[in-house]
Formats: structure tokens, sequence, C-alpha cells
């Protein structure tokens, strides 16, 4: 994250990371000297995905991280001349040269203060001042930007919705010198001197008074937002919905979301996987850190060590096609089928282990979800939980699936055992013991794209029910009977902690309505 004024940064660092690096899993550390024989995949070719860079044979992967949100602050002032006998200053504390100066030192030190504190990836470009918007049309960082950060002290603000960019106002009270358009920026400029609301791409929401914790959520919805919008994901087997017909969800995806799918077919991954299984490093490399994951604390093995071997082996060639397709997120279609003849295992652990090494891999390739998922990821930098939900009753719902991450709060790794995938009795699956007394945020997407739901929850019990291995029971914020009447689609994403009102910001921008239960 790049502070206002860089030399002047009394963080002291040009890029503050406001916030630790991603915690990738610790099968990462392990030695990568023998990913893959240079030429075990000479010649085969990635149908759907355009190759991008190579692996080199010593290495595994490690995944792309979360995009910085990029923000241009900008500063709208007047500087009034005195007049005799007339109104020849509007309301506003910046009134002099010197006011505009101390103000944009004021900025700086806000905008250093999120850079060194903020838990996702922000940029900040230089300050720009101007007296009215009209003067940003043109400006090569606006063009780079996502978003634009206007301290509007005075001036005019008309305009900044058509630079096609998100806005957020940060207007003074008693942050600072008062400004202007603390007074008017609701008839004047939302409402265009009229009752009722009068922009598409702006509202109140986007309007923020004083304090710098309630300007960071927003940009923390933003890069969940700029991670999502036009992203990319590799499908293997292709992309589907759940119980939808063919291609309409994927389509409408590509459309309001503008992602990349990219497909691999089942013979192609067939191929990478015997290529794999064929050379003695990767095998090798496989085998340690396997070694390793049942070794963590916390985790126990009650199916067979063959099938977390395999796990591991497809999960790295799961690693090179992502870096071929230069994207982290990845699903599976067939999951519970068409895999594992091939992989000798189920894909459960697979996308558990990926999910905890910060890429984002999602099973049965629900394009209804999907979406959900790399929002609410893109928000908090940690993994999800995608899962069937039940019915809702005295309170409480059940969620369970088998590819549960472990490294939930996004650097510890909850308790597990390492059981077959419940429906096929095969494979390796995680059953995830969720800390009970956590806070979980749940999104429920609708098959059309158009109505989100979103239940706040907290952990009260992980069970052993005869259903998917990663179950846990949460008690809702809200009615039962309302939540069974009011949840659409079909799967959920869970995430430790709260996270209802960056999702709701989010969610206004693409537009998708979002109903919020509790």
């Amino acid at each position: 994250m790049r502070p206002t004024h860089p030399d002047d940064c009394s963080c002291g660092r040009h890029r503050c990371c406001g916030g630790p690096a991603p915690d990738l899993s610790s099968l990462d550390e392990l030695s990568r000297r023998t990913f893959l024989g240079g030429a075990a995949l000479a010649g085969t070719a990635l149908t759907g995905v355009a190759l991008g860079a190579s692996v080199k044979a010593d290495e595994l992967p490690a995944p792309k991280p979360r995009r910085a949100v990029v923000v241009k602050p900008v500063l709208i002032h007047d500087i009034p001349v005195r007049a005799p006998q007339t109104s020849w200053r509007s309301w506003g504390g910046i009134q002099t040269e010197a006011d505009v100066a101390a103000e944009r030192t004021r900025i700086d030190k806000e905008l250093c203060e999120i850079s060194k504190t903020a838990d996702f990836p922000v940029t900040f470009l230089p300050l720009t001042t101007a007296r009215n918007a009209a003067k940003l049309a043109g400006d090569p960082d606006v063009a780079k930007a996502d978003v634009l950060l206007v301290y509007a002290a005075g001036g005019g603000v008309d305009g900044v919705e058509k630079l096609g960019k998100n806005v957020i106002f940060f207007l003074r009270h008693q942050s600072g010198p008062v400004s202007l358009w603390y007074e008017i920026i609701s008839p004047s400029f939302l409402r265009q001197h009229t009752d009722t609301a009068k922009l598409t791409s702006i509202d109140a929401q986007d309007v923020v008074i004083d304090k710098l914790d309630e300007l960071t959520w927003r940009l923390r919805s933003l890069c969940g937002l700029v991670n999502t919008m036009g992203g990319r994901i590799v499908a293997i087997g292709g992309p589907q919905a759940w119980a939808q017909p063919a291609g309409v969800v994927p389509d409408l995806c590509r459309k309001l979301w503008k992602l990349d799918i990219r497909t691999v077919p089942y013979p192609e991954l067939g191929e990478r996987i015997k290529a794999m299984r064929a050379d003695a490093g990767a095998v090798s490399l496989a085998e340690q850190r396997t070694d390793q994951y049942l070794a963590s604390p916390g985790t126990s093995l009650k199916t067979d060590r063959a099938f977390v071997r395999n796990a591991m082996l497809l999960e790295q060639v799961f690693r090179r096609i992502l870096v071929e397709a230069d994207c982290r997120s990845i699903t599976i279609n067939s999951c519970m089928g068409t895999i594992m003849p091939m992989a000798e295992t189920s894909a459960c652990l697979c996308l558990s282990t990926m999910n905890d090494a910060g890429y984002l891999s999602f099973c049965e390739s629900d394009f209804v979800v999907i979406p959900a998922g790399m929002l609410i990821s893109g928000i908090a930098g940690r993994p999800f939980f995608m899962n069937d939900p039940t019915f809702p009753h005295d309170g409480l719902i059940t969620l369970a699936h088998c590819t549960s991450a472990r490294k939930l709060d996004g650097r510890n790794a909850e308790p597990a055992t390492i059981l077959s995938h419940f429906e096929s009795d095969y494979g390796a699956s995680p059953k995830v013991e969720m800390k009970v007394g956590q806070t979980v945020t749940n999104v429920i997407a609708d098959f059309a794209a158009k109505r989100w739901v979103g239940v706040r929850a907290q952990v009260v019990g992980s069970p052993f029910l005869p259903i998917c291995r990663s179950q846990v029971d949460v008690k809702v914020a809200c009615d039962s009977l309302k939540l069974a009447e009011r949840m659409p689609g079909f799967h959920w994403m869970t995430i430790y902690g709260d996270y209802t009102r960056e999702i709701g910001y989010a969610l206004k921008k693409v537009p998708i309505t979002w109903e919020c239960l509790g």
C-alpha cells in the first residue's frame, strides 16, 4: 500500500502492507526441489486455457496474492475572495492556501494510518487538489484508480459521478475544518434539488463523516469487489450450476461479474495426472507433504494414507494449471465421480489444502455460489466454507460439506480428522472442528443473481452425523421461519467473522440486492 506521499510516510515503508502477508499452508514450506520433471508435460495442450508462465522443476507454486484496491484521493475546495457587502464565502473551514496545506498534511497522515493498519491490500495514489470535479477528467491517476476518495471541503463535485469510478465522499464535521458538503451533499448532489435520490452510481452509503474506520471497511469491501469483478477461474470439466439449465448461470456470471472461465477437459486432466505419477520427483514431494500434513498438530487419519498422498499429487497438478492460466481460482465439475478413477482419491482434501494455502478452490463447479466465495474471500483475505445447508429450526441450522479449509481464520489450522468422502466412502476428506463461539457470516446466493441473503451466526457445535464430513451447527441471528422462507438458491458460503456490511456495500455496485436477516 502506498501512502499519499511515500517519501514522507511516517510508517517508513513505500508500500505499507496493511497487514501481514497471507499465511500460506505449512505444506508450502517444504523443499520445492522436485515438483515436476522438466519435460514431463512437454507438448500437452491445455485446452481452453491460454498458456502462461512455466513452472520450474524444483518449485511448488504459490498462489497469486489479492490485488490491491487502488485509491485516488482528491481534495475539492474553494479559496474565496472577500467582497464588500455581499456573501462572498460558503460554509466551510478551508478558506486560505494555508488551510489547504494543513488539510493536505492531515489527509496524508490519515491515509498513512489506514495503510499501516488495514487488513487488506490498498494503494493510495498521490493526492490531487481541484476547485471542481470537472478538472479530474483526463487525469491519468483517475484512469488507473478503482476508487475516487473525494474530500469535498468546498467547490463543485458535480460530474464526479460521470468518471466511471467507485466514489466515496469523506466529509468533516469534527475531525478537521468543517466541510461545505457536510451541509449540502444530500439535497444538492445526491438528490439533485429534488426529494428523491437521482444518481444510480452514488448514494448515501458512499458518504462518510469523520470516521476512518467507516472509510476503511468500505475500502475493504471494494478490495473484495475488484478481486472478483473480471476475475479468472479454471473449471475442470467445465462450468455448471446446481440443478440449473446448462450454460445459463455461467453465462450470467460472464455478463454480470465479467468472469473469465477457462475450461480444462477431463481427458486433459487425466494426461496430466499420469505424467505427474510418472515423475519420481513429484511423487517424492507428495510423500513429503503427506508426512508433514499428517504430522501437523490436531490431525488424525481414519482413511488410507494413499488417498492423502494422491490428493497431494492432484493438488500439484492443479497448482501447475493455475500458474499456466495465471490465476488463483479453480473449480471441479463431477467431483463426486469422474475425478475419482483418474486421481485414485476424492478431490475433497486437495481443495481443502489449496484453500488453506491461499487459492480459491470450489467443488461442484457451481457458478451460482462461486462469485460469493470469490467476493467474501477477496474481502476477508481468508478461506471460505462452501456448504450444503439444511432446514433452519429452533434458531439452528446444520451446514455440511466434505471440502472445508482448516485455516478458517487465515492463519491457524483447526483440528481435523481425515476420513473418506461420505457419499462414496472413498478418498480423503477433512472433518474440520470449527471453533465453538466463533461468529460467522453466511452468504446465500440466488439462482437468478438478483437477490443474495446474508445471515450472521455463531458456531455452537460440530456434530458427527452420517452426512458430509465437515459439519457445523450454527445459531442464526434471525427468526428460523423467516430464514426458511427467504433463503434462495442452494449452496451457502460461510466465513469466519462478520462481513455483512462489506458484502452489502459491494453488491450494490454490481448490482445485486442484499437482504441481511441478522
